[in-house]
């Protein structure tokens, strides 16, 4: 079975343009530094070769790993739902009864804990998802225990 990979249609794009660099640009350069190697002479002892022959195995393997991510994207459409906490939903939620936070639930190439943005697969992530407005949880963290209350989904 495919691992489905949630992204947003910025990662997306984003993902397809590195793709294409990789595939394009980075593949050229690569191919250069071989044949610049092989010119050299004796493969045998030639660190150049080596090198660059390592760095289009990287190279291949990475193009291979983006393009099993896009095809086994699901996007996300802006906006999750707004009655029960989902992938893509934006949660106000009032942490041990004083704070409020918002964090977006999103796939794991979107997480930027910095920016609110948490991952589906987090603890914290699955202890949002399939809650509803006012339903309460807690979640084990570092310094105990995190009580949370969802106030909002949009």
């Amino acid at each position: 079975m495919v691992n489905q990979v949630y992204l947003t249609k910025e990662s997306f794009k984003r993902i397809k343009k590195q793709l294409e660099e990789l595939k394009t640009v980075k593949r050229s350069e690569i191919a250069e530094r071989i044949q610049e190697a092989k010119d050299l002479g004796d493969l045998s002892e030639n660190a150049e070769f080596s090198a660059a022959k390592n760095e289009q195995s990287f190279n291949e393997g990475k193009i291979l790993e983006l393009e099993d991510i896009l095809r086994s994207a699901i996007m996300i459409e802006g906006k999750g739902r707004t009655d029960i906490v989902s992938i893509g939903s934006r949660v106000k939620v009032k942490i041990n009864n004083s704070q409020e936070q918002e964090y977006t639930v999103v796939g794991d190439n979107d997480t930027d804990p910095f920016h609110g943005k948490i991952s589906h697969r987090s603890p914290l992530g699955q202890a949002f998802l399939g809650k509803r407005v006012g339903e309460s949880g807690e979640i084990r963290v570092p310094k105990g225990i995190m009580k949370f209350k969802i106030i909002n989904i949009s």
